[in-house]
């Protein structure tokens, strides 16, 4: 946990471990935070600040006092239109003529269609692009042409091949290692050194803390002298209570504690050890393979598809497929559809009516209302007050304690601290006292607060918590 210092030490903190739960609401009405299991927080007050200002203030502003000089009129008279100039529109209805067209329902279509059974059907793109390859040409076709698909089979020969029954292997003969006996000196025990701890040197100071500031609160049972009406008999009165103190003693670090190292020499031992004059090898012998014929048949030539167009005679080997594709065309379908076509746009025609005017009696400004202003000055009062530079808060600050300081992030602290030069003794998860000393040396390095392990350490070291 981190050390309070002297301007800390003015903020009252509650610790708690987070348990499996959600938000709760204080007795201070400030929300605790969701926090997972393991994680502690501490609940931090700091007191507000003031400072003192002297300002003017304006008790009364600057106004005017303002007397009115009516205006003069005279009669006169002014002709008025009451009714504007207008277009009076005439309607005229549009004219039409009858007239009949033949609308297309259904196009003309030429396509390649096939015998299915009792009906023609779709024949397949594929087919169409078969009998193309042939060498027919498809796009010169006319309707009602059809054609005829053959085939020719497949023709196969018989050859002799010569099949391998046994692969050709190795045998291998191993010729043994030979060795010599020669002494040589080997180290038991390596250097080593050992370190010794020098403790810290303390000293005792004394300081007064502020540990509860002076509020005001809120208190029942007042004692109600006034009668009043309707009351429910609930009585609260706002109290000033008073800031308290406290002597706090505290041991201040005078010299930190150091190690000094002690130099261990080796330890080596004679001993008989057989060196090799000639490794182990092999020798291998090649043992040939194993052949023998089979007769197989093999394909020489595949079976041809193609086509030819109906009535033309095919070869005497080739053999018709059944298939017969033919270009059918369907005409177009009409139907006849009475139109009534416009012969003439409807139009309006226009006759201008004129204006309507009246003439009527007016009174006509001679001399305009005026105004005289008379200025009356400001007056000001002259104001000491009280002036917060910042609010009383209270806030949860998530904060490190023994639910949290697993073995898992101490070591990971431990290969962090190696890694940045400083030496915390062996990485076992264990928070000892040369872990402590390397974690105070690294904070004042770096000019972080000290006092063991701390969220700011953690993060300078780049240490997931």
């Amino acid at each position: 946990m981190r050390k309070l210092t002297s301007s800390l030490l003015a903020m009252v903190s509650t610790l708690f471990c987070a348990l499996p739960v959600t938000a709760q609401q204080s007795a201070n009405t400030l929300v605790l935070p969701d926090a997972k299991p393991g994680e502690c927080y501490a609940k931090v007050i700091t007191p507000a600040t003031f400072s003192t200002s002297t300002e003017e203030i304006v008790v009364q502003e600057e106004s005017e006092r303002i007397e009115t000089i009516e205006a003069v009129y005279e009669p006169a008279e002014q002709s008025v239109m009451i009714r504007e100039s207008v277009q009076q529109l005439t309607a005229v209805a549009p004219v039409f003529e009858q007239s009949t067209e033949q609308v297309e329902t259904r196009a003309a279509e030429l396509s390649w269609t096939t015998q299915l059974g009792n009906r023609r059907v779709p024949a397949s793109p594929d087919a169409v692009e078969h009998i193309a390859r042939s060498g027919i040409d498809t796009e010169t076709a006319e309707p009602n042409d059809c054609f005829v698909e053959y085939f020719t089979p497949a023709q196969y020969e018989t050859e002799t091949v010569r099949v391998l029954v046994k692969e050709a292997s190795q045998t291998v003969t191993v010729i043994p290692a030979e060795f010599e006996t020669i002494q040589q000196r080997i180290v038991v025990k390596e250097a080593s050194s050992e370190v010794v701890d020098v403790p810290a040197v303390y000293r005792t100071e004394t300081e007064s803390v502020l540990v509860e500031p002076a509020r005001s609160v809120w208190q029942e049972d007042c004692g109600l002298i006034e009668r009043v009406d309707n009351a429910t008999g609930e009585v609260l009165c706002l109290v000033e209570v008073p800031a308290r103190y406290e002597t706090l003693t505290k041991t201040v670090l005078d010299t930190p504690a150091t190690t000094k190292t002690l130099n261990i020499p080796a330890v080596y031992k004679t001993v008989d050890v057989e060196r090799l004059v000639r490794p182990a090898a092999e020798q291998r012998t090649d043992v040939p393979a194993e052949y023998t014929t089979v007769e197989k048949q093999v394909k020489v030539a595949d079976a041809v598809f193609f086509w030819l167009a109906n009535g033309e005679t095919a070869d005497s080997n080739a053999v018709a497929t059944g298939r017969e594709i033919c270009l059918t065309q369907r005409p177009a379908e009409f139907t006849s559809v009475a139109q009534d076509l416009l012969a003439s746009s409807a139009s309006t025609t226009s006759v201008t009516v004129p204006a309507t005017f009246e003439s009527i009696p007016i009174e006509k400004i001679v001399t305009p209302a005026t105004e005289r202003r008379i200025v009356i000055p400001a007056r000001t009062r002259t104001v000491t007050s009280q002036v917060e530079l910042s609010p009383a808060s209270v806030e949860w600050r998530k904060v490190l304690c023994e639910a949290n300081v697993t073995r898992s992030l101490v070591a990971s602290l431990q290969r962090a601290l190696e890694r940045e030069g400083f030496d915390p003794g062996p990485v076992d998860g264990i928070l000892g006292r040369q872990t402590v000393q390397a974690i105070e040396e690294y904070q004042v390095e770096q000019g972080l607060d000290r006092g063991g392990i701390t969220y700011e350490t953690l993060q300078h070291l780049e240490v997931q918590s």
